[in-house]
């Protein structure tokens, strides 16, 4: 393992096995987290993706993503500070980029992965009741548009709106199932 950047949110690594016809094979990822070794990888969880309701409305984010250079539908979502539990990121989370509070938390699920093509980032997905008014408390880098929606406001978004893919997975399973 050879680290070829170290960027301030991503570092890139180049690996090299063996495959298995015996012959070395190169290949790129990026990770959010220092990696020392091969046993490294994949073993230490960086954020947070939210699914928030309110009565009988999931939250959705519209967001500028400058890797895509334009606005997608998202879920509300973040790093883990150092020494934050899961639970007090994604209150702060929450709170940062649509100014709600979580009334209660429904699951929090183990990390997954969210990219294994090409990272090793893992992230809990956390369900959780929100409550208050939707505010902007984003910073000056943040393009971020929160609401709630219908279930047959979803059902339509589906058809012709562009997501993230945990997003898109959430709401269609809001949408289908709530």
């Amino acid at each position: 393992i050879n680290k070829v950047h170290d960027g301030k949110y991503l570092k890139k690594y180049e690996l090299t096995y063996l495959n298995k016809a015996g012959h070395e094979k190169k290949y790129e990822i990026v990770s959010r987290k220092e990696i020392n070794s091969p046993d490294d990888l994949g073993r230490k969880v960086s954020g947070i993706s939210i699914v928030a309701f309110k009565e009988d409305k999931i939250l959705l984010l519209r967001e500028f993503r400058m890797a895509i250079n334009k606005e997608i539908y998202n879920l509300c979502a973040g790093m883990i500070e150092d020494g934050e539990t899961v639970e007090e990121c994604a209150k702060r989370e929450l709170y940062e980029e649509t100014g709600l509070r979580i009334k209660h938390f429904i699951d929090i699920l183990p990390p997954a992965f969210s990219a294994v093509g090409f990272s090793d980032v893992q992230t809990h997905i956390v369900l959780v009741e929100a409550e208050g008014e939707i505010g902007d408390h984003t910073s000056e880098n943040e393009e971020i548009k929160a609401a709630f929606y219908t279930k047959e406001q979803v059902t339509e978004m589906l058809k012709t709106e562009e997501f993230s893919a945990r997003s898109q997975i959430a709401a269609y399973f809001f949408a289908k199932n709530h």
